[in-house]
Order: C-alpha cells, then sequence, then structure tokens
C-alpha cells in the first residue's frame, strides 16, 4: 500500500456504508483523516457505523440531514447506490465539493496496476475467467469490485507483483478522477439502469470513464460488434484491442474455422470449452485478449476454459441427474438474459421462469422458445409467461407455488438428455430477498432429487 499523505488532516465525509463504505472509512482514519460516517440505517440496527464508532471515527445515523454539508467537508466518497440526484450530493456538487467512489481510493494507495471490466452483460463471468486465467498463469492476481472484497480493502494489501482484477459498475465509474487500469474491457452496451443514470447517453458516459485517464501505454478492449464500443474507443488515447464473435478481425481476438484466435495465433478450438452459450463467447474472447496482453501462456487460458462451467447463478452447471443436466441461471432478470440462456442449448430444454412483475410482457422470448418442450412457471408474472408459452405451442404448462417445488415438477416431465433451466427474465423480491437466495433454493431443491 502507499503511503500517501493527500488524505491526511481533510475533512471527509463518507456516505452510506455497507461494504464499501465501511472500508473506505476505516482507510482515510488511517490515513490521517477527519472522518464522519452519514447513513441513514439507525445506529441501533446498524453494527457497521457501531464499529467505525469504536475506532473513534464520528457517526451520524437514522438520516441524510443536508445541512451536514455546511461543516466544511473537502470531499465526500459516495456509496455507488446512492444516485446523483439524491439531495446530499446534489447540494455537495452545488457547494463544489468533489464527489467520488472507493474505487478511485483504491487506485490511489495501490501498488498493484489494475485490470478493470465493465459493460452490461457479462462482467462477473469475464472478471472471473481473466483473474482465473491470470491464477493459472501464475501471476499472482487479486480479484475486487462487486464480484469479490472491496476494492480499497484489497488494494491495500497488494504489491507491485499483483494484479487487481476488478468489476466495475456505471455507478463506481461515475465516481472516479485519476483511475487508470493497465487494461480496460467493455463487454458489450445495452439499456440498463436508467432509472439510476436517467438516459441512455449518461448510462454510456458512465461507462466510457474506464478508459479516461488511459494512455497509448494502456489498452482498451471493446466489443467490435457494436458501434457504441467503438464511438468510446475513438475517443480514447489506449490502444485498442477489438473482440468479435461474428467476423474475423485483422487484430485482436475472434473466432476463425472453429478457434479461440488472438492476433492471428490459435488459442484454443471452441468445441474444447467447458462454458455453454453463444454469448459467453464475448466473455471468453476479451478475457483471453487480456490474458495474452498480461503474457499468460496458451496451455494456461486452455486448462480454465476447459474446466469453468461458469460464476454461480449465471447459467451455472449445477449436476446430472439420471441424465439430465441442470442449470441455474437465477442472475436472469430480464428477458434478454433468459434468451441468451435458451440460446446456449439446441436440446430439449425444461425452463423454469416467473418472479416480479415490474408492468413488462414478455413477447420477445416467443421466437427462443422452439426447444422448450415443458414451462413451469412462478411468482408474480406466471399468467404472463404462460401466455407466451401457450403462444409459442409448449404443450406442457404447469403453475408451482415456488422454485422449490418447480424443481421436481420438471423433473417429471423431463427425460434423460434433456436440459432443466432455471432462468426466471424476471427480479426475485417477489418471493426471494435476492437472485443469490432463489439460486441456492434450486441447487439444494435439485440436490434433493438424487
Amino acid at each position: 500500500m502507499k503511503q500517501i499523505e493527500s488524505y491526511q488532516h481533510k475533512k471527509i465525509l463518507v456516505l452510506g456504508l455497507a461494504k464499501s463504505g465501511v472500508t473506505a472509512a476505516a482507510l482515510l482514519h488511517k490515513l490521517g483523516a477527519f472522518v464522519t460516517v452519514n447513513d441513514k440505517k439507525p445506529l441501533s440496527e446498524n453494527p457497521e457505523a457501531q464499529g467505525l464508532l469504536e475506532q473513534g471515527i464520528k457517526v451520524i445515523c437514522g438520516e441524510h440531514p443536508t445541512e451536514l454539508l455546511d461543516e466544511g467537508f473537502e470531499l465526500i466518497v459516495k456509496n455507488p447506490g446512492i444516485p446523483y440526484f439524491n439531495p446530499m450530493i446534489e447540494g455537495a456538487i452545488e457547494k463544489g465539493i468533489p464527489v467520488i467512489t472507493e474505487v478511485e481510493l483504491a487506485f490511489e494507495i495501490s501498488e498493484a496496476p489494475f485490470i478493470g471490466i465493465t459493460g452490461t452483460n457479462g462482467k462477473t463471468t469475464t472478471t472471473t475467467l481473466v483473474y482465473e486465467m491470470l491464477n493459472q498463469g501464475e501471476k499472482q492476481p487479486l480479484i475486487a469490485g462487486n464480484i469479490g472484497t472491496v476494492a480499497s480493502g484489497v488494494a491495500q494489501t497488494a504489491t507491485k507483483e499483483n494484479t487487481i482484477v476488478i468489476e466495475l459498475s456505471s455507478f463506481q465509474l461515475m465516481g472516479i478522477n485519476t483511475f487508470n487500469p493497465k487494461i480496460a474491457i467493455i463487454t458489450n452496451l445495452y439499456d440498463a439502469h436508467l432509472d439510476y443514470h436517467g438516459t441512455r447517453k449518461e448510462y454510456i458516459d458512465a461507462k466510457a470513464n474506464i478508459t479516461k485517464n488511459q494512455t497509448e501505454l494502456e489498452y482498451l478492449i471493446i466489443n467490435a460488434d457494436q458501434e457504441e464500443t467503438w464511438d468510446i474507443a475513438r475517443h480514447s488515447k489506449a490502444t485498442i484491442i477489438p473482440f468479435s464473435t461474428k467476423r474475423e478481425l485483422t487484430e485482436g481476438a475472434y473466432i476463425q474455422d472453429g478457434w479461440i484466435m488472438f492476433n492471428h495465433e490459435r488459442v484454443m478450438a471452441i468445441k474444447e470449452i467447458a462454458l455453454p452459450g453463444v454469448h459467453n463467447l464475448e466473455n471468453i474472447l476479451s478475457a483471453v485478449a487480456a490474458a495474452k496482453l498480461s503474457g499468460v501462456e496458451n496451455s494456461a487460458i486452455q486448462e480454465v476454459l476447459r474446466t469453468f462451467t461458469g460464476v454461480r447463478h449465471r447459467l451455472q452447471y449445477v449436476t446430472d441427474v439420471n441424465g439430465r443436466r441442470f442449470y441455474n441461471d437465477s442472475k436472469a432478470t430480464n428477458s434478454l438474459a433468459t434468451i441468451n440462456a435458451l440460446a446456449a442449448f439446441d436440446t430439449p430444454t425444461i425452463l423454469l421462469a416467473g418472479g416480479l412483475d415490474r408492468g413488462n410482457e414478455f413477447d420477445e422470448l416467443i421466437p427462443y422458445l422452439k426447444n422448450v418442450k415443458a414451462l413451469i412457471t412462478f411468482g408474480q408474472t406466471a399468467p404472463k409467461i404462460e401466455r407466451i408459452g401457450a403462444q409459442a405451442g409448449i404443450k406442457i404448462i404447469n403453475r408451482v407455488d415456488n422454485v422449490e417445488k418447480a424443481v421436481p415438477e420438471a423433473y417429471r416431465y423431463s427425460e434423460s438428455g434433456d436440459i432443466i433451466l432455471l432462468s426466471p427474465a424476471c427480479a426475485s423480491w417477489d418471493q426471494y430477498k435476492s437472485f443469490e437466495v432463489r439460486g441456492d433454493i434450486f441447487i439444494e431443491a435439485v440436490h434433493m432429487l438424487k
């Protein structure tokens, strides 16, 4: 960890706790700042705030009083989930108080370089693949961000021998000033988080921040199949490394004659890759590019791709029960994610779907239901999904109370060789605390069949 003095004796407000806020507050205190923490949860229900109080850090809980901004703070470190239209943030910006996220702190103190991964879909899978490839290649990586531990915590123990592989959200990237990854990846760009950003342009601009400080000495890996990623590349000073699943390129990562290629070199035959799904080829290509730029040998990349079957809850292979293969795609909280999951298989599939009703319909799924032989629904959206299932000509459509009951019901209609896929196309909050809880219940129910 670099012993920086730029925060010494500065008055800093940490707004919002969770893991990132707790870590940032403790770090700033260690760096000699005068830290105040403000969190909406009452102190009596807030063990994290209580712990910071015991360290001698000033804590204000229960509300976000805008009058706090009159106390002369020189910087605000905000939780990424707090939007910029929050009155506290709007007030800070009006007063000219800089606002950052803890990723900026991590970069400032880190002795290790960063590989930063962002995009709409595939961030977690790509981050995991890059980490595993570097690890297999003995490059001493550390993993951080939304997928791992808090970045500013990881950075405190990182050395020059390490590389920090970090998943970055648009929320985090809006709060950086100097953050500059050695390698940046933009997996793809679609509409997302518009309730937070307001417009697609603001969302894209936030993603583009990943490269705003890069120079020709750093690399930006982009999806060559999307015009918006090329727009970002055209405004970047970084060395551009494209990848494409749709066409052969003159440089970068692409597919040729059934092989993963990088700069005209054969890396691995696609048929040997364990991770299913055409959409996962985007993640694989971008991860291969990052690994090759980091000096990882093909043998290490091959070993990872032969054995890696997916991140938990993201088209995760669970097990085989009497010839039926079970996949947990609980993270599929929208139609696009479920479309990608369905497109990953060309064998008879039993789909488990349903969840929170956000007011949308699911007609875009219909063309992708051709291999679905049975549809098991649950949750608030069950009637909507049943409607499109019937329209797609699915003969077996049954509704159950929950995911736990959906598993044996799906098995009842299955045969050896079938895929049984949980890919809900909906958020989980009508029945479950999170998609992780929903996925864990699915996995447990699958193992109960054995």
